[in-house]
C-alpha cells in the first residue's frame, strides 16, 4: 500500500532496470574505456576511486568539448587580431597616402604661387614695354608729319623753282628770237642786253641744280616716311602678341579664382564691391594708362592695355578676398577626418572633426580677429576668429591656445594645439565655419580653395 513505508514494486523494477542498462553499457565500452581504479594512500589506510567505463566516457568527451572550444576561441581570436591589424595597416597606408597627397598639394600650391608672382613681374615689364614702344612710336609719329610738312615745303619750292625756271626759259626764248632778228638787220647786240642773257643762262643752270637736289631731298624722304610705316606696322605686330600672352594669363589665373568663389555659394558681386570699397582711393600700378598726349580719344591698345589693367585688379581683389575667407585647411597634416557635417546619432553636428594626435598644430584658414580664447563647456578650450563678409570660424577641444581675445591674426598664423578638452572622445579639432551665425559644412569652403591653395 502506498502508506506502508514500503517500496513500490514499480519503483523497483525501474530500479533493476537503469541498473541493468547502465551495466550493459559498461560492458560494451570496456572494448574502449576498460575500468580503471585511482588509488589513494594516506596514514589511515588506501582508498581507490573506481572509474567505470561511462564515468570515463563522460570525462573524455567534456575533455574533447573543451578542447574543441579551446582552438575554436583561439582561432576567433587569431583571426580578430589578424583583421584588426589588416585594418590598422590600412588606415596607416591611408595616412600616408593623404599625406604625400597635402604634400603634393602644397608643393602645388607654392609653384601656382611663384607662377603668379613670375606672371605678375613679367607683365609689369611688359606695361614698361608698351609704355617706351608708346613713347617711340608717339615720337615716330611726331617726325613723319615733320617729314610730311618738310616734304611739303620741298614739292611747294621744287614747283615754285619750275614755275621759275619755265619763266626764266621763255625769256631766253623770246631774247634769242629778238636776238636773232637783230643779227639778220646786222645791228651789233647792246651790252645790257648781253649781260641779261648771261645772267639768265646762270639762274637757269642753278635752278636745275636746285631742282636735282630737292628731287633727290623729296625721294630721301619719301623712302624714310616708307620706313617708318613699316617699322610703325612691325610695333604694333609686337603689342598685338604681347597683348594675346598677357590676355591668356591673366584669364589662366583667373579661372580658378573665379570658380573658387562661385563654389562657396556667397555672392561674388558682392564680395568684390565690399573690397573695392575697402581699398578705395588707393593707386598704383592698376591705375589706368594714359598712352595718348593729342586729348583725343584712347586708341585700340590704350583701351586694351586698360581692360588688362582692369581683370588684373579684379583679380587683385579676389586675391584679397581669398586671403580674408576660410578656403584654407585648419590642419596641415597628420590627421583624417572622422565626422562630417550635418546629423548625427539624432542630433545636429556643426562641423567638421580632424583626429591627430595631441599637440598637432592648428592654424588660421584665413585673416581675422580673435574674438573668444578660452573654456566654453562641451567646447572645451575654445578659439573664435571673426572674419570678413560676417564669416566666423570656431575651433574646439584644443590642448593649448595660442591667441588671446582681439588679437587679428594671418592666414597660417598657428593659433592653437588639437586636443581632447571638454566632451571629446578622442584627441581632435572640431571645426566650425558660420556665416551670419548659421553654421555652415566647413567642406564647402575647403573644397573650393583645394585647387588654389
Amino acid at each position: 500500500m502506498p502508506g506502508n513505508g514500503k517500496p513500490q514494486p514499480g519503483r523497483k523494477a525501474r530500479s533493476v532496470l537503469k541498473t541493468r542498462l547502465i551495466d550493459k553499457m559498461n560492458h560494451g565500452l570496456e572494448r574502449f574505456f576498460p575500468e580503471q581504479r585511482l588509488f589513494l594512500r594516506s596514514d589511515d589506510g588506501t582508498r581507490f576511486i573506481r572509474l567505470s567505463p561511462m564515468t570515463q566516457l563522460i570525462g573524455w568527451t567534456g575533455s574533447t568539448l573543451f578542447v574543441a572550444w579551446s582552438i575554436i576561441a583561439t582561432a576567433v581570436f587569431l583571426m580578430d587580431s589578424i583583421g584588426s591589424g589588416n585594418l590598422r595597416d590600412q588606415a596607416e597606408r591611408d595616412k600616408q597616402l593623404y599625406e604625400k597627397r597635402l604634400q603634393s598639394l602644397s608643393t602645388e600650391r607654392d609653384t601656382r604661387a611663384e607662377e603668379a608672382a613670375a606672371a605678375q613681374a613679367r607683365f609689369n615689364k611688359a606695361l614698361t614695354e608698351i609704355s617706351d614702344m608708346q613713347s617711340e612710336l608717339l615720337a615716330s609719329e611726331e617726325r613723319l608729319r615733320e617729314l610730311e610738312t618738310g616734304i611739303g615745303v620741298i614739292q611747294g619750292t621744287l614747283r615754285r623753282t619750275l614755275s621759275e625756271r619755265d619763266d626764266a626759259r621763255d625769256s631766253l626764248e623770246a631774247m634769242i628770237a629778238e636776238k636773232a632778228g637783230e643779227e639778220q638787220k646786222a645791228s651789233p647786240l647792246p651790252k645790257q642786253a648781253r649781260d641779261t642773257l648771261t645772267f639768265l643762262t646762270a639762274a637757269l643752270e642753278n635752278t636745275a641744280v636746285e631742282r636735282d637736289l630737292l628731287a633727290e631731298q623729296s625721294l630721301e624722304a619719301q623712302q624714310y616716311a616708307q620706313e617708318m610705316f613699316y617699322e610703325s606696322r612691325l610695333r604694333d605686330e609686337r603689342n598685338d602678341q604681347i597683348f594675346r600672352q598677357l590676355e591668356d594669363a591673366v584669364s589662366v589665373s583667373m579661372e580658378p579664382m573665379d570658380k573658387m568663389f562661385r563654389q562657396s555659394g556667397m555672392s561674388v558681386d558682392h564680395i568684390l564691391s565690399q573690397i573695392k570699397r575697402g581699398y578705395s582711393g588707393q593707386g598704383g600700378p592698376m591705375t589706368p594708362l594714359i598712352l595718348s598726349t593729342r586729348g583725343g580719344e584712347p586708341d585700340a591698345d590704350a583701351t586694351r592695355a586698360n581692360e588688362i589693367l582692369s581683370r588684373l585688379d579684379q583679380m587683385n581683389l579676389y586675391r584679397i578676398a581669398a586671403q580674408k575667407m576660410p578656403f584654407d585647411m585648419p590642419v596641415k597634416s597628420g590627421f583624417r577626418f572622422t565626422s562630417g557635417f550635418g546629423r548625427r546619432w539624432g542630433r545636429m553636428h556643426n562641423g567638421t572633426d580632424f583626429a591627430a594626435p595631441i599637440g598637432t598644430p592648428i592654424y588660421a584658414p584665413a585673416d581675422g580677429v580673435v574674438t573668444f580664447a578660452g573654456w566654453s563647456s562641451g567646447y572645451g578650450r575654445l578659439v573664435k576668429i571673426q572674419h570678413e563678409f560676417g564669416i566666423e570660424t570656431r575651433y574646439a577641444h584644443q590642448s593649448a591656445i595660442r591667441v588671446k581675445k582681439g588679437q587679428r591674426v594671418s592666414r597660417g598664423d598657428r593659433i592653437g594645439d588639437i586636443g581632447n578638452s571638454g566632451r571629446s572622445t578622442g584627441p581632435h579639432l572640431h571645426y566650425e565655419v558660420r556665416v551670419g551665425g548659421k553654421p555652415i559644412n566647413p567642406m564647402i569652403y575647403i573644397k573650393a580653395g583645394r585647387d588654389v591653395f
